[in-house]
C-alpha cells in the first residue's frame, strides 16, 4: 500500500538563518502523490519561468525523490534552481494540509481550478504575492549585498502567500475594503499561520532557545516570558536577512516588540490596515509565549533549576501547534463580510470550544482572552460566566418542517432553503439580494477521541443603491459624494450545523444594521476606496510592496 504522507526537505525559515554556518532545514511532511515533472501534484503546479528574462528552468523530473536530505551547504542550495522548486512545493503543500487538517475537509483555492500555478523566479523585484486572476502565487527575486536573494527560499513568506490564496477561498469577501480590521485582517492571520507554523518546527525553536549556552539542560531561569520572547521572537526577527525584509516588510520585528497595551487600536499610526496587522499577530504570538510557558510548569527539573532542552522544545512546538489549529479552523466562524478583530476573537473561542469543551489545565481560551484584551480586542460575543466571548445559539428554534438533512450537508439550495424559511427567526433581512456561497461538511476530532461533525453554509447579502438613497436605510451621505455614486450595502454570515442537521450558531452581520454600515461608508470615503479601482488579482501585488517600504503609514490603503 502507498503511504500517505511523505518528507520532502526544505528550508526551516530562510538562507540567512545559519546553525553554525550550516543551512536550516527541516523534512517537511506533505501528502503522498505521484508527481510529474515541476514538482506538479493534484493541487500544486510549480511553473518555473522568469518572466523578467523570458526564461523557463529546467523542471525536477525526478519530482518523486528528495537528493537534499544531507546537504548542509546553503551556497548549494541558493545556487540549485531545482531546490527551490521543491522547496516552494513542499511549504504550499504542507500549508494546504494544515488547513485542511484543521477545518477536516478538502480545501479550495479562491479561483475556479484545482491547481495552483507557483512561480519561484517570478520576476527580477523585490516582491512575492497571490495574484487571484493568474491563479498564482509568484516569488521575485533580486540583488542583495552579498548575492542574489530569492523569496521562494523563505519559508515564511511562501507559507504566508499560500494563506492569502486559501483564505481567499473560505472569504472571498476579505479582499475587499470595509473595515480597518479587514483590511488588515488578510495581512495578519497570513502572519499568524506563517510564523506558527516556523515555531511549530522543533528545528527552529531548538536553533533560538538560549542559543548562546547550548547543551542537553537548559537552566529554568532562561524560561521568563521576557527572555523567551527575547530569544524566540526577537531572536527569529534578528537572523531574518535585511534583504527578506523587503519582501515580508518588517512584520515579525514589529509583532515582537509591540508592547502590551489598548490604546493600539486607536493610536493614528494603526489605522493603516498594514500596521495594524501588527495588533492581531502581536497578540497571538505573545498567546504562544505564555501558552508555552504555562507547559513548562509541568516539565519536572533533571537538575537543580535545569530542564531537558529536547522537552523545551518540545513543548513550545507543540503550542505553536495547538494555537496554529486554533486560528485556522476559526475562519468557519468568522461572518462572511466586515470582519472586526473581536469577531476573530469570538470565532476563536467557540471553535475551541466545540472540539475541546473542556479548556484543560493550560487554558488557551484563557489565554487568548487576557492577552488579546491586553491589546484592546475584545471579543464580539458576550458568551456567558463559564465560556465568555463565545458566539450565542439561536434565540429561537428555527423551523426543520421540509428540510433534507442530507441534502443539508453539500447543497446550497437547501441551505438557502431552511434560510428563507427562517428568515425571520434569523432575523435575516428578505429584500435584499441574497446567494448562499458554499455549504461544506466537516470532521474533526473531539477531545473525547470521537469526531464532531458539522456543516458549514455561508451566505452573503447585498443592496445597491445610489448615494441620494442612503437616507432610506437610515444612512448619511458623506460630505462632497456625488447623489449618483453607486454604494454597496453588505450583510452576510455562517450557518454552523451539528451532526444532525440542528443549527447551533449563526454568526453574522446584518445588512440592515445602519451604525455599522454607517462607519463602513465612512472609512471608505475617508480613505479614498470610491476613487480607487485596482484590477482584482493585483491587490496583493500592491499591498505587499508597501510593506517593504520603512513608513508604510505614509501610504494611501490600496485595493
Amino acid at each position: 500500500m502507498e503511504p500517505r504522507i511523505r518528507e520532502l526537505t526544505a528550508l526551516a525559515q530562510d538562507p540567512s538563518v545559519l546553525i553554525n554556518g550550516k543551512a536550516l532545514t527541516a523534512k517537511i511532511r506533505v501528502p503522498h502523490e505521484i508527481l510529474a515533472p515541476g514538482p506538479r501534484g493534484y493541487r500544486v503546479h510549480v511553473v518555473d519561468y522568469d518572466a523578467s528574462t523570458d526564461r523557463l528552468y529546467r523542471p525536477r523530473t525526478d519530482a518523486d525523490a528528495d537528493p537534499y536530505g544531507d546537504i548542509t551547504s546553503i551556497g548549494r542550495l541558493v545556487d540549485d534552481a531545482q531546490f527551490h522548486q521543491q522547496n516552494v512545493y513542499a511549504v504550499v503543500m504542507s500549508t494546504l494540509a494544515r488547513f485542511e487538517f484543521a477545518l477536516g475537509r478538502r480545501v479550495n483555492w479562491g479561483f475556479d481550478s484545482h491547481q495552483i500555478k507557483v512561480a519561484p523566479h517570478a520576476f527580477a523585484d523585490a516582491n512575492a504575492f497571490y495574484s487571484k486572476t493568474d491563479e498564482a502565487l509568484v516569488f521575485g527575486y533580486f540583488a542583495g549585498r552579498s548575492g542574489p536573494v530569492f523569496a521562494c527560499l523563505s519559508h515564511d513568506v511562501v507559507a504566508h502567500e499560500t494563506t492569502h490564496a486559501l483564505v481567499d477561498g473560505l472569504r472571498n469577501r476579505y479582499t475587499y475594503p470595509s473595515s480597518p480590521d479587514q483590511g488588515a485582517f488578510h495581512e495578519g492571520i497570513a502572519d499568524v499561520v506563517a510564523l506558527l507554523s516556523i515555531f511549530a518546527l522543533p528545528q527552529i525553536v531548538e536553533a533560538l532557545l538560549d542559543k548562546d549556552n547550548p547543551g542537553a539542560t537548559i537552566r529554568r531561569s532562561e524560561l521568563t516570558r521576557e527572555k523567551l520572547r527575547a530569544s524566540v521572537l526577537l531572536g527569529l526577527a534578528e537572523q531574518m536577512g535585511e534583504e527578506m525584509q523587503m519582501v515580508r516588510g518588517r512584520a515579525l520585528r514589529q509583532s515582537a516588540t509591540l508592547a502590551r497595551s489598548p490604546r493600539w487600536l486607536d493610536d493614528p499610526n494603526y489605522q493603516e490596515p498594514h500596521n495594524r496587522g501588527e495588533i492581531l499577530v502581536a497578540a497571538m504570538l505573545n498567546t504562544f509565549i505564555d501558552a508555552w510557558r504555562k507547559q513548562l510548569e509541568d516539565v519536572d527539573d533533571v537538575q537543580k533549576g535545569r530542564l531537558d532542552r529536547k522537552k523545551v522544545v518540545q513543548e513550545g512546538a507543540d503550542a505553536a501547534d495547538r494555537l496554529l489549529t486554533m486560528s485556522i479552523r476559526a475562519l468557519d466562524y468568522t461572518p462572511t463580510v466586515d470582519l472586526q478583530f473581536g469577531d476573530y476573537l469570538s470565532a476563536l473561542l467557540t471553535a475551541d470550544l466545540r472540539v475541546k469543551p473542556d479548556d484543560g489545565r493550560y487554558g488557551y481560551r484563557a489565554l487568548l482572552r487576557d492577552t488579546f484584551l491586553a491589546y484592546g480586542i475584545k471579543p464580539t460575543a458576550r458568551g456567558s460566566d463559564q465560556e465568555p466571548g463565545i458566539w450565542a445559539q439561536p434565540e429561537e428554534e428555527p423551523d426543520y418542517t421540509g428540510t433534507h438533512f442530507e441534502s443539508l450537508q453539500h447543497e446550497p439550495s437547501e441551505a438557502f432553503r431552511f434560510l428563507w424559511q427562517n428568515r425571520r427567526k434569523l432575523r435575516v433581512d428578505a429584500d435584499p439580494y441574497t446567494r448562499v456561497l458554499s455549504v461544506r461538511p466537516t470532521v474533526r476530532e473531539g477531545q473525547d477521541g470521537f469526531l464532531v461533525h458539522e456543516t458549514v453554509a455561508e451566505y452573503m447579502q447585498i443592496v445597491i443603491v445610489r448615494a441620494s438613497e442612503l437616507s432610506a436605510f437610515k444612512l448619511k451621505k458623506p460630505n462632497r459624494m456625488a447623489m449618483d455614486t453607486p454604494v454597496h450595502l453588505y450583510g452576510g454570515g455562517a450557518l454552523i450545523f451539528d451532526e444532525y442537521g440542528r443549527l447551533i450558531y449563526h454568526v453574522r452581520n446584518r445588512l440592515m444594521d445602519p451604525p455599522r454600515q454607517q462607519r463602513r461608508l465612512d472609512y471608505l470615503w475617508e480613505t479614498g476606496a470610491f476613487d480607487k479601482e485596482i484590477p482584482e488579482g493585483l491587490q496583493f501585488a500592491e499591498v505587499h510592496r508597501l510593506r517593504g517600504f520603512d513608513h508604510p503609514e505614509k501610504y494611501e490603503e490600496v485595493w
